[in-house]
């Protein structure tokens, strides 16, 4: 077909390219062109309601706050198109925090510290992408038990209170800015590239999405599925221990109540980015755009001055209207799944 457009195309059929194409474009990307209206609509009525909404300090603040979760949307995005889920970064991420806080109160450096919360981070997604993989236990009921005994540790090891980290070269992690964009957002910014680009552009993405979609036809093509998933489990606990870090970092203090509900946070912005939550489909930018939509929406009804009880309930409704009422995601699944 390429061959007969080059040598014999009419002037009409040559014309007619551009829209031909544009519609495979168009239905492969309706998730995250459904989430970019939302944004700019939401931005928009914002905007007009608060003088302070649209400014840059604004943007760099909710990117400051929700860098944790831009950073676990990265690694959730890769478990959920495994067919997987990870309901215990929440919890790690209070476990790592009051580890990095009782070892900087023992007299331990910040790095020696900083090592050890991403090792303690790695070895936690170990234990749960080895029952996942190699035990074959739903990662629900896995993640699930991690969910409990992370944030019980966590108790353990803080007492119930908030531990202070007041070394200035571990706060500026969380407090401090690089040429006056803080460095949280860097960092977000850096893991959120690093896991587009393993997401999209390398072997290990597409086999993620291999398995996702058929795991037993994976494994016959000879993919160590097993290993894979192990693998999966060991970014996402690498991502939680970064994400403990950095809202240590902020907080000053190492808190058993870190990270409360982020792991909900992570899987809605997720889920409202088009990764479906059977496997198989995974956007990227999708999840980074989905959790940055929550963290907006909330800014925006601060800043509008409203009662915070309200702030879950509106972002409730902006998922069931996402989610519900445009169900994109199976679209998108469907195509995908056609053309893999």
């Amino acid at each position: 077909m390429a061959r007969e457009l080059t040598h014999g195309a009419s002037a009409d059929s040559v014309g007619t390219r551009p829209r031909v194409a544009a519609q495979p474009f168009l239905r492969r990307n309706v998730p995250i062109l459904a989430l970019i209206g939302l944004l700019v609509v939401s931005g928009v009525y914002f905007s007009l309601a608060s003088d302070t909404f649209l400014t840059l300090g604004n943007f760099l603040n909710i990117v400051r706050q929700s860098a944790p979760a831009l950073i676990l949307a990265v690694s959730m995005t890769m478990v959920m198109t495994t067919r997987g889920i990870d309901l215990s970064v929440g919890s790690l991420t209070a476990m790592v925090g009051g580890v990095g806080a009782v070892l900087m109160r023992d007299g331990w450096s910040v790095w020696a510290a900083i090592v050890v919360m991403c090792a303690i981070g790695v070895v936690a997604g170990s234990v749960n992408g080895f029952f996942v993989a190699y035990q074959g236990i739903p990662a629900f009921i896995v993640t699930l038990a991690g969910f409990t005994a992370f944030r019980g540790i966590a108790l353990i090891l803080t007492e119930g209170f908030s531990i202070p980290m007041r070394d200035e070269r571990f706060v500026w992690l969380g407090q401090g800015t690089i040429r006056n964009v803080p460095v949280p957002v860097v960092i977000a910014l850096v893991f959120g590239i690093i896991g587009w680009l393993v997401f999209n552009k390398t072997p290990f993405g597409m086999r993620l999405v291999a398995v996702g979609s058929n795991p037993e036809a994976t494994r016959r093509s000879g993919v160590n599925t097993a290993a894979l998933l192990l693998r999966v489990y060991v970014i996402s606990g690498l991502a939680a221990a970064v994400a403990a870090i950095v809202i240590a970092a902020r907080l000053g203090a190492g808190s058993s109540n870190a990270g409360l509900g982020l792991e909900l946070e992570v899987i809605t912005g997720v889920v409202l980015g088009g990764t479906s939550l059977f496997g198989g489909i995974g956007t990227m930018t999708g999840s980074l755009l989905g959790v940055f939509l929550i963290a907006m929406i909330a800014n925006g009804l601060i800043l509008l001055r409203l009662d915070p009880f309200y702030v879950p309930v509106v972002q409730g409704r902006f998922s069931w209207a996402r989610c519900g009422c445009t169900p994109m995601w199976r679209v998108s699944a469907t195509l995908r799944r056609d053309s893999f």
